[in-house]
């Protein structure tokens, strides 16, 4: 089952691309959901981040994500332990969601995830990448309209995060999310050349 990868940073419009993709029938792997969905259904990885992070975040058998988060939040080292399990985890998961679609006429699957070329246990996984570009007035605006994030907040995490021009270096594939070239035809450009061009 061929792989397409497709990342972009915060506002990018990457959410709306995917779902483009998934209209066109095409199933996609959304990791930061389904890292959630790990978090309360794997014991094992409850059990692995209890051991890092202390009995404290976990009520229950569940994960306590409002004391994670803060435990988080305050300590890099500890989120760089935490995300050596997690990483692992979504990965192992996203190979059997991926092997559930051998066989079933589909061209080609979608893992979607925001840090998908800075992590580079990821990369592998994927055939191909589609990087989501858009100007940064826009992408401020995008996610003020969403989120009770401040401007200097919004500016903060995407200078966290890669620039577009260091993704589009590791691009198979560029979709430019300005509001000014139609999505459709790019999208469908992708769709046809990946998922049966180069079958």
């Amino acid at each position: 089952m061929r792989v397409l990868a497709v990342t972009g940073g915060i506002g990018s419009g990457k959410t709306h691309i995917v779902n483009m993709f998934a209209s066109l029938g095409v199933p996609v792997y959304f990791t930061d959901d389904r890292a959630k969905t790990l978090y309360d259904t794997s014991d094992r990885l409850v059990e692995d981040i209890r051991k890092i992070l202390g009995d404290d975040v976990v009520e229950c058998g569940r994960l306590r994500k409002d004391i994670m988060a803060k435990k988080l939040f305050a300590d890099k080292e500890l989120l760089g332990r935490v995300e050596e399990v997690v990483h692992p985890a979504v990965i192992e998961d996203f190979k059997r969601w991926r092997d559930s679609y051998e066989n079933r006429g589909i061209p080609f699957v979608i893992i979607e995830s925001a840090i998908f070329l800075e992590n580079p246990a990821l990369v592998p996984l994927a055939d191909k990448v589609l990087v989501i570009t858009a100007p940064l007035e826009l992408r401020i605006s995008r996610v003020q309209s969403r989120s009770n994030m401040s401007r200097e907040q919004i500016v903060e995490r995407i200078n966290n995060q890669w620039s577009d021009s260091r993704r589009v270096e590791m691009a198979d594939f560029v979709i430019v999310s300005d509001e000014q070239k139609a999505l459709l035809p790019q999208v469908l450009d992708i769709y046809n050349s990946f998922g049966y061009g180069n079958r």
